[in-house]
C-alpha cells in the first residue's frame, strides 16, 4: 500500500505541473472534443510506458546517458524544435468554424495519438522525471517485481484518470465558448507553446 501511495502523490505531482503536454491535452480537447483529447492523452501515456520500460531495463545505461550534455542538447533541440512548430501552426490557423466536433477516424485519431506520443517523448524532464523515480526507488530502496508494479502502475493510473479530467474539463469549457474565444484560445495556445519550445532550447545551453 506504500508504494500505491507513493505512486499517486508522483502522478498528482507531476500532474498538476504547467507544460507542453497539459497545453496539448486542454487544446485538443476544447477544440476537438473528449475522444480527440483521450487519444493524445493515450499517446502520452504510451510514450510514458515506453520510457518506464526502458528505465527498468537500461537504467545504468540511460542514466549515464542522461547526464550527457550531448542528451539534453539533442533532446532539448530537437524538442524546443517541435515545439516551436506546434505552436506556430496553431497561432497562425484559423479556428473559425470549428463549434462542431470533426469526425473521428483511425486517421485522426493516429493524428492526435502522435501529437501526445512526441511532445512527451521529446520533451527531456519526461526521462529525467522516470530515471529520477526508477533510481531512487528501484536502485535506492531496491524493491522487488512487484512494488514497482505497484509504484510505477499507480503513477501511470494517477496521470491518466487526471488527464482524462482535464479533457472532460475543457470539454465542459468548451461548450461556454464563442467561435470569437476559440479563435483567441488557439492564438494563446500557439503562444504557449511556443514559449515552451523557446525555453527548452535555451536551457539545452545551461546543462
Amino acid at each position: 500500500m506504500q508504494y500505491i501511495a507513493d505512486g499517486i502523490m508522483l502522478g498528482l505531482t507531476l500532474t498538476i505541473l504547467l507544460g507542453p503536454i497539459f497545453v496539448a491535452l486542454t487544446q485538443t480537447g476544447i477544440k476537438h472534443g473528449i475522444k480527440a483529447g483521450i487519444a493524445v492523452g493515450s499517446g502520452i501515456w504510451i510514450s510514458d510506458f515506453l520510457i518506464i520500460v526502458a528505465c527498468y531495463f537500461f537504467i545504468s545505461q540511460l542514466s549515464l546517458i542522461i547526464k550527457t550534455q550531448g542528451f539534453h542538447f539533442w533532446m532539448g533541440l530537437v524538442g524546443g524544435v517541435i515545439l516551436l512548430v506546434f505552436g506556430v501552426f496553431s497561432f497562425f490557423k484559423s479556428h473559425k468554424g470549428e463549434e462542431k466536433t470533426p469526425a473521428f477516424n483511425a486517421v485522426s485519431y493516429f493524428g492526435y495519438f502522435s501529437k501526445g506520443f512526441v511532445v512527451n517523448f521529446v520533451n527531456p524532464f519526461s526521462f529525467a522525471f522516470w530515471i529520477s523515480v526508477m533510481t531512487s526507488y528501484v536502485s535506492g530502496k531496491a524493491i522487488n517485481g512487484v512494488q514497482v508494479i505497484y509504484l510505477f502502475g499507480s503513477i501511470l493510473f494517477t496521470i491518466m484518470v487526471t488527464d482524462s479530467l482535464k479533457v472532460i474539463m475543457a470539454k465542459a469549457i468548451r461548450k461556454k465558448m464563442k467561435p470569437g474565444h476559440m479563435e483567441i484560445f488557439g492564438k494563446m495556445a500557439g503562444i504557449m507553446l511556443i514559449v515552451f519550445g523557446i525555453v527548452l532550447i535555451i536551457r539545452t545551453h545551461v546543462f
